[in-house]
């Protein structure tokens, strides 16, 4: 197994990608390709920095959630993906670009008692992603729970269930009621997807509850402005809001999330109610080590990047996706000189695209090639509301319900990495459509070791012979 070490030979140049999201992940698979040759040779050396020794494919988050693709699924082992590359399991913490040394903190390190590990490199990728962009409303970091991680996504699907077994076995009618209220903040894809699929998921699990039923829930989006999924347009967006609310879905626009102490939400309409269940998904920021980067930042505290990905102003490092700001330049000119040029969107569409490119321009960069530019022409969104309903808005054509539900299914496990895992999915999408759904929870798999530490604390279970 391939280990990192802190020394580094001049004769062998070593790439530092931080982060193994997509963006990182991609971009390790495309160097895998390019750099082939210089790998073989050991003149180069692939470094890769997360958390995780997985990738999450986040548009298939809600379907996870749902309980439509088992969670194993949509994630991508690093390691198998990667064999050609040093995958080190661990954060980068601090980045020293005049030096060229990165700090990572890692478990290793920490259980040893040892000091966080210097990598020295030559080439920078930084992909860390994004981390949710959370506000201080008074109560949020006690109850909330984000949507960006598969753990998330379980979590929340254990806790939804969790909450129909408590109002069937209450007849307190307040337990009930916070019990049976989920409320979602954010009306981007994340919140919209993540609400559509589990009220869908709920809507069904109902049927073997004897005394609850659909309408018994309350599900409420809260938006802060005035329309949802701008991204697939302004009349699918309308039509999305109906499509809610005929679910009986309350889709309240232009409201805030004042306050959640105490499992009670306040809303900036003067609306208050007991809520168990609250999902923050209102926007997304640059993950920390950005800024700690001490590299050029637009005012949104993305990097600032040239249109080739490299990082304005700075050799050897290089950037892109949600943390990188790359000039559109598909887009219409500045209205003016001095006016800012229009940045690609922070999403999956152009994150994965420039991998390609970036991977290229830093093969061309280390064997003295030409490097390019990254652009390329916004072709629509997609977006699933549950099972067999959908909206999209693709090369400027509009759909909506199974038609663009399909296409939401179909184009993301085009996009899914590797075969294994596309074959997977789609096995399980078939056996689905055969058999009826898992409404299990559960939740005992986030605390496995409850049971025994109680056994062990209590003798509950002591022997009576």
């Amino acid at each position: 197994m391939k280990t990192v070490s802190s020394e580094h030979s001049d004769a062998v140049a070593r790439i530092l990608v931080v982060g193994g999201g997509s963006v990182g992940m991609y971009t390790a698979l495309r160097l895998q390709r390019t750099l082939k040759q210089e790998l073989r040779q050991g003149t180069v050396e692939i470094v890769v920095v997360d958390p995780e020794p997985y990738m999450t494919y986040q548009p298939f988050l809600p379907e996870a959630a749902a309980g439509s693709i088992s969670p194993r699924h949509v994630v991508v082992p690093l390691r198998r993906v990667l064999p050609h590359c040093t995958v080190v399991i661990g954060e980068v913490t601090e980045i020293d670009h005049e030096k060229r040394k990165a700090t990572i903190a890692t478990l290793a390190a920490e259980h040893a008692g040892a000091g966080a590990l210097t990598v020295a490199y030559d080439e920078l990728v930084l992909a860390p992603g994004s981390v949710s962009r959370t506000l201080p409303v008074p109560g949020l970091a006690d109850i909330g729970i984000g949507f960006k991680t598969v753990e998330e996504a379980i979590g929340l699907r254990n806790h939804v269930l969790e909450q129909l077994d408590i109002a069937s076995s209450t007849r307190d009618p307040a337990i009930r009621d916070a019990a049976l209220t989920f409320v979602f903040v954010g009306g981007g894809y994340a919140g919209v997807e993540a609400l559509a699929e589990l009220e869908d998921m709920a809507r069904y699990a109902v049927r073997y509850y004897h005394n609850v039923g659909p309408e018994d829930m309350k599900w409420v989006l809260v938006e802060a402005t005035d329309r949802i999924l701008p991204e697939v347009g302004p009349d699918m967006g309308g039509y999305t809001v109906r499509e809610l609310r005929a679910r009986n879905i309350d889709v309240r626009l232009e409201t805030r999330l004042e306050s959640c102490e105490k499992r009670i939400v306040r809303l900036s309409d003067g609306s208050r109610f007991p809520a168990r269940t609250l999902v923050w998904t209102a926007g997304v920021k640059p993950h920390p080590i950005v800024a700690a980067s001490k590299l050029p930042l637009t005012d949104h505290g993305r990097l600032k990047c040239t249109a080739a990905l490299q990082v304005d102003g700075v050799e050897h490092a290089w950037a892109a996706g949600d943390a990188a700001a790359v000039p559109d330049l598909t887009a219409p000119p500045p209205a003016t000189p001095d006016a800012p040029r229009a940045v690609c969107a922070p999403n999956a569409q152009h994150a994965v695209r420039q991998t390609k490119v970036l991977a290229e321009n830093l093969t061309a960069a280390l064997r003295g090639g030409e490097i390019h530019n990254y652009a390329h022409k916004y072709v629509g969104s997609v977006a699933s509301l549950g099972l067999h309903k959908g909206v999209a808005q693709v090369y400027g054509r509009k759909f909506k319900g199974y038609p663009a539900w399909f296409m939401h299914r179909a184009y993301h496990l085009s996009r899914v990495p590797t075969f294994n895992r596309k074959a997977r999915i789609l096995a399980e999408w078939i056996l689905a459509g055969l058999f009826k759904r898992e409404i299990v929870s559960l939740g005992s798999l986030e605390n496995p070791r409850a049971e025994f530490e109680l056994a062990a604390g209590t003798g509950r279970h002591n022997e009576t012979s």
